[in-house]
């Protein structure tokens, strides 16, 4: 996938433009209104934020995508056909799953504006770190209402990240975003991941687990790190892993990295200091922080200062 964007008002090239882009369907206007279409794609690693705007109602039937689809409507409606609980619509303000990744989907843009949010549900797997079958959405609506404005909040500061060259260009913003919105869907959505241990896994949760994966964070700090690679490299399931963190570390391994990458920036920014051309911005982002103010909260949490105290002294 890569940016793109697309401006038209003619059925046909509106089509050949989704089938390029998305999957093979066939799009029609159930409205008198002139086919009136927008697209705006912005990239952001394996993710794709895509915001609509159809000046119409257009009625699709397509094959299936092969990617984990989101939808959020601002405005109109988008009413889908699913398949196993049947017709449903999304309405101003919601967030839900477009259509199940492995199955063709069809429905109506009711004169919407809207944004689609894709990625590939492997990376679900890569988060949740399930082991066995993969982790599969078991229902197309946010678990409630606080969970539904959680996940679109997500989606919106992706968007702002995806819209920044030097932050989409940093692999570790990128791959740091993906994860997040895949740990948000899990958390938000109603899916198949299992999460309890077992017996074996509590026996695995010892003060060992935890040094091994400590010793293979710290030497992989610029890396793309999932929770699997860190339970590979312990040698332990990775319910286990976090198991042993929570019980003799009080935390998560995800957080202990980052606690890790955060004193990489204090180490940076020390050395750095005033006059040497760096800014809190692009060592931060150099480290996978692209929120900037949650990167100062957690950065004065930890040492007591501002970065840009620790730069300029």
């Amino acid at each position: 996938m890569q940016n793109l964007t697309f401006d038209s008002t003619n059925l046909g090239e509106t089509e050949e433009f989704l089938n390029r882009n998305y999957t093979s369907m066939q799009i029609g206007n159930d409205s008198p209104r002139a086919a009136e279409a927008h697209v705006r794609r912005d990239v952001l690693g394996p993710v794709s934020l895509d915001r609509l705007h159809l000046g119409f109602d257009m009625a699709y039937d397509a094959d299936p995508l092969n990617q984990v689809c989101l939808v959020s409507v601002y405005t109109g409606a988008v009413e889908e056909n699913y398949h196993d609980t049947g017709p449903d619509t999304f309405l101003p303000g919601e967030t839900g799953l477009l259509t199940p990744h492995d199955l063709p989907y069809s429905g109506v843009i009711r004169s919407s504006r809207y944004d689609i949010t894709m990625f590939d549900p492997a990376l679900l797997d890569r988060v949740a770190a399930r082991g066995g079958q993969p982790v599969r959405l078991a229902g197309h609506r946010p678990l409630d209402a606080a969970a539904g404005r959680r996940l679109t909040a997500v989606i919106k500061h992706l968007q702002q990240i995806a819209a920044d060259p030097e932050f989409a260009a940093a692999p570790l913003v990128a791959s740091t975003a993906a994860d997040y919105l895949a740990a948000t869907v899990l958390a938000t959505m109603p899916t198949t991941a299992r999460t309890d241990p077992t017996a074996t896994d509590r026996r695995d949760a010892r003060p060992d687990t935890v040094r091994r994966a400590v010793a293979y964070l710290e030497t992989h700090l610029r890396e793309d790190i999932a929770l699997a690679d860190v339970a590979a490299a312990a040698f332990v399931t990775p319910r286990a892993l976090q198991l042993a963190f929570r019980k003799h570390l009080d935390t998560t391994p995800l957080q202990y990295l980052q606690r890790l990458r955060l004193h990489a920036v204090h180490e940076q920014l020390t050395a750095a200091g005033p006059g040497t051309g760096r800014t809190v911005a692009a060592i931060a982002r150099e480290w996978g922080f692209a929120h900037a103010g949650r990167f100062a909260v957690a950065y004065r949490k930890a040492y007591g200062r501002s970065p840009s105290d620790t730069l300029r002294s």
